[in-house]
């Protein structure tokens, strides 16, 4: 048995987008992205990427633009995909949220292993990663770095995607890095989702009032419609499992059941973004909790993914597994 994941194995043309003066997208076809911001002293990655092998290809591209290390790391969320490459960065700062930190306590390396099991690919190099990434400064709420007279501003933006969500924001050039709070052209992952509260997280990053924005996934948005159109599609696909899940609980259905009707809704609609099919599984399964009165995430485990793909998929868990 294997996860739809497991057969994307082709790699992704990387783009190197410039957002403004010293502010770039590092995209790769709905891979995980990264966030450069060059300071007057030195740089900062926001998503560090998930090895430092992988890690490595961030700094060549900041290399073409400024000969400045890296001194700062934010982490957006703990998953692994994005915090494991942060040793491959000569940073001396690592932050993140306060929430963020607990759940690296709580559940880091369950979902290190879970994440690695998952989506093989995304891990290249994974024997260069010394261990899990843990925060040297995590804060409460928000907080400021300054880079010379530029300022990004940190924010525990609310609960989404994770419960430690947060954004890093450039208020004077309306430039957001939104993390996995929004995607474009991607599949929200939404295993350890907060459905209930993500539109207030959207509501949220509208009144910041982005011009220009990085999704955790998908190409940079470089217009405010391009914005408008991600934060709508993100919180439109959300909304959308989630109604079906608490319909489903309501008229006491199980996961299956679920699963079935959530793909024949869903897919018409959102079938064509990358990783629908790997996605949908463990989507289906938060929401159904959630719906169920689930507040707090399960921990995902190796063993646990694996019980989940059966219950959805049945004995063959490949037979709609097409990744694009």
């Amino acid at each position: 048995m294997s996860f739809a994941s497991t057969q994307d194995l082709a790699d992704k043309h990387v783009s190197f987008d410039e957002l403004g003066p010293g502010l770039y997208a590092y995209t790769a076809e709905g891979d995980p992205n990264s966030g450069v911001i060059v300071g007057p002293d030195g740089v900062v990655v926001v998503d560090a990427q998930a090895t430092p092998i992988m890690a490595a290809d961030v700094q060549a591209r900041i290399a073409t633009v400024t000969p400045l290390p890296v001194k700062q790391v934010v982490l957006s969320h703990y998953h692994a995909v994005r915090v494991l490459g942060a040793s491959g960065y000569p940073a001396h700062s690592i932050i993140c949220s306060d929430a963020t930190r607990d759940l690296i306590v709580e559940r880091g390396a369950q979902d290190r292993d879970s994440e690695i099991g998952r989506f093989p690919r995304l891990f290249r190099g994974r024997e260069s990663i010394p261990g899990l990434t843990w925060p040297t400064q995590s804060f409460h709420r928000k907080m400021s770095l300054w880079l010379g007279e530029r300022e990004a501003r940190i924010i525990h933006i609310g609960r989404s995607h994770t419960s430690g969500d947060t954004v890093v924001w450039m208020p004077k050039e309306k430039v957001l890095f939104a993390g996995d709070t929004v995607e474009f052209g991607a599949t929200p992952y939404c295993g350890d989702a907060h459905f209930a509260d993500w539109p207030a997280t959207i509501a949220a990053i509208r009144e910041l009032g982005p011009e220009k924005l990085v999704p955790g996934r998908g190409a940079a948005l470089l217009t405010k419609a391009d914005v408008a159109q991600a934060l709508h599609e993100t919180e439109s696909f959300t909304s959308d499992l989630f109604g079906l899940a608490k319909q489903a609980v309501a008229k006491g259905w199980n996961l299956t059941q679920l699963y079935a009707e959530a793909m024949g809704v869903m897919r018409p609609k959102y079938g064509h973004w990358v990783i629908f099919e790997h996605c949908m599984p463990f989507n289906v399964s938060r929401a159904f909790d959630e719906a169920s009165g689930i507040t707090h995430p399960r921990i995902w485990t190796a063993e646990r993914d694996l019980e989940m793909w059966r219950a959805v998929e049945g004995a063959s868990p490949m037979k709609s597994a097409e990744v694009h």
